[in-house]
Formats: structure tokens, sequence, C-alpha cells
């Protein structure tokens, strides 16, 4: 009787590629290993990177918490933040407080790999996720001193005994290394082979079932992408005139918002004199997420009745010569496709404006197809 094939999971977060690139090379490890087979996936993000489809894991598949307990190993990888993992993979591992509770991981080996910048506190922030993987019970798989003799020793690598590490902000070479990735082989080939060791020992999980839930509280496949990008629907923008949030039209359905957040202007004035770039791309979300509230509130509460994203139209605060409108409104179309898919993509103009309403930096006009 053939054996069943053993599977490890290379889960990663990443924004500009040097994880994604780790993760490769820990994949690549795995397989090394005769009768085990690496899946490669990532976690969805709280806020979808810019120019997502240009990046070269844009069409690595999402995972979700509830699959973790269908692997026989896991690989997590994600960039160190302020001496931890991402607030898109702590969400994710937020995520996995059933499996926790009914034991699924248990016994299940894990490694960690992660892109640490100048390589400050890089041992700190593996730890941080191991503390959350031995809460599960998991068998923690370090790297110990694999590989070190032959490292390229001309160049500071980002080689750690718990986990590997890339130094993604060291002048001089390109990261990963030849010796990070090197490493990260070495890395996913031990994890591969305790994978395989254990997988014989541990009870294979079935595909957890969420409870049962009358039809009313089903939730449909937007609020559950919602839920999987982390997005919190603000609560509904109060007219401040004789008008109302939106209007219907046959199908269509016409909104316009502002960058209203709990009753005040985040971020006023004009972009690029009182307020920064960044600052303008935070107002164009929170305008977006208003958009979506008020559609919330069109559809009777069911954004899966939305059969289209026609027209965004973004007027931005912004004074003469400025020719940055395309990127600021990137924010609000990344969301609206993250959210909706295919469904998703629009026509979409940008303008400048000398002033807006309220002095918000943005406003947004967006029309949808409904059902």
């Amino acid at each position: 009787m053939k054996k069943e094939e053993t599977t490890v999971l290379v889960l990663f977060h990443s924004k500009g590629g040097t994880t994604y690139k780790l993760a490769t090379a820990i994949a690549r490890g795995v397989e090394k290993q005769e009768g085990v087979k690496a899946v490669l996936k990532q976690v969805p993000p709280i806020n979808a990177p810019e120019n997502l489809e240009s990046k070269a894991f844009a069409s690595v598949p999402y995972a979700t918490p509830e699959e973790l307990a269908q692997y026989d190993g896991i690989a997590f990888g994600s960039p160190i933040h302020f001496g931890g993992t991402t607030a898109d993979m702590r969400l994710f591992l937020e995520g996995t407080l059933n499996l926790w509770s009914e034991h699924w991981l248990e016994g299940e080996p894990a490694t960690v790999f992660m892109a640490a910048g100048g390589g400050a506190a890089r041992e700190t922030a593996i730890l941080s996720v191991w503390h959350t993987l031995a809460v599960h019970g998991m068998v923690l798989v370090p790297t110990g001193m694999r590989g070190t003799a032959e490292m390229d020793k001309s160049i500071t690598q980002g080689n750690t005994v718990f986990g590997t590490t890339t130094l993604a902000a060291m002048p001089g070479s390109e990261r990963p290394s030849e010796s990070e990735l090197y490493l990260a082989e070495l890395q996913g080939e031990a994890l591969a082979k305790v994978a395989k060791a254990l997988a014989p020992l541990r009870h294979k999980a079935p595909t957890p079932t969420p409870p049962a839930k009358a039809p009313e509280e089903s939730i449909n496949p937007v609020e559950q992408r919602l839920q999987e990008l982390g997005v919190q629907l603000p609560v509904l923008p109060e007219p401040v005139g004789n008008y109302v949030p939106f209007t219907r039209s046959g199908n269509l359905v016409f909104i316009n918002q502002v960058a209203l957040k709990e009753g005040k202007v985040l971020h006023p004035g004009v972009i690029g004199q009182d307020l920064t770039t960044e600052q303008a791309k935070e107002a164009t979300r929170q305008t977006m997420l208003n958009v979506l509230a008020v559609l919330k509130s069109a559809t009777n509460n069911d954004l899966s009745r939305v059969k289209q994203v026609v027209q965004l139209t973004g007027y931005l605060n912004t004074p003469i010569g400025y020719t940055r409108h395309a990127e600021l409104m990137n924010v609000a179309s990344d969301l609206a496709v993250a959210v909706f898919g295919e469904k998703g993509k629009h026509a979409r103009a940008a303008l400048g404006a000398s002033s807006i309403p309220v002095n918000s930096p943005v406003e947004i006009q967006a029309v949808f197809e409904v059902e």
C-alpha cells in the first residue's frame, strides 16, 4: 500500500517580496526530502501592498487559519516589526483560537523564518512567534548550526540558531544573500524530515467545520473576505445637509463620501502642504471605507448583491502642479478589488480640487451595479 504523501505548508507574509524569496527557498528545501510536498501560501494582507499585481507573490493563494491542521508541518515567515511579527501575521495567528481549543496543532512540527532589515531584534522576533506555536503544543524545529561552515563570511549574514533571517536593509549585496537562501533550504529540509517522521504518529485532522448557523446569521462571501482582510467597516456616516447617503436608479447605486472618521475629518487640509502623502493615503482609505459602509446599507446589509464596481472618481485637495493623484486613488482601487475580486475592477478618474467640503483632503464619488 502506497503511503500517503507528507505535506508541509510554507506560510508567509511579504510586502516587497523579500520574505517571499526566503519562503520559496524553504519550499525548495522541503521538497528535497523524498515523499514530502511543499504548499506555498500567504496570509491575507490587512492592507494590500501598492501595485500588488506587479509583486512576484501576487498569484500565491491566501491561507485560512482553519486549514493549518491539514498539514504535517508548517513554516511561518514574516518581516520583523518592532521585535515581533507583522500585524498581518499576528492577526492570522489570532484566528487559530478554535484550533487551539480543539488541540488540532498539538504535535505538528513548525519552524520560523523572517526578514530582519538591519538585523535588530531578529532572535527576539522569531521567539515571539515561537511563544504562540508553543501554546499550540507544536514541535519547534530550530536551525541550530546547520550550514554555518559553508556560509560566505565576507558579508554579514542573517543566520540565527532559531531560524533563518535575511538582513534585507544591509548594503553591499543583494538580499536574501546566497548564504541566507542556502540556510533557508536547509531549514526547510530539516522541517520536512521531522514532519515525515511524525506524520504517522499524528491524528490527521478532518477539515474543520464551522458551527451551523441559522440562515440569517450566515456570512456571505464578501463579509468573509472583509474578515480575512481584517477590514471593519465604520459606522454609517450621517448626512450633514439636505441629502441622503445614497440614491438608487434602476440597478445603479450612487454614493459620495469624504474622509470622516468617528465624526472628524481625518488629516484635514491640502495634500502636500498640510498633510503628507502617507496621511493622504490613510484619508483615501478611510473615505473608501465610508463608501463601503454606505453601500452595505444600500444593499440591505448584503454586499454579495454587488454585481460590479462601475466607477470611482476621486477629488483630491491638492495645490497647483500636483501630479500624484493616481497614486493616492490606487489605495481606493486596491481596496475595491481586494473586497470584491473581479467585480471590483472599475473605471476611474482622479482630479485635483482647490478645496473640498469640511476641509477633507479627499472625496470619492462611486457608482455600483447591484442586484
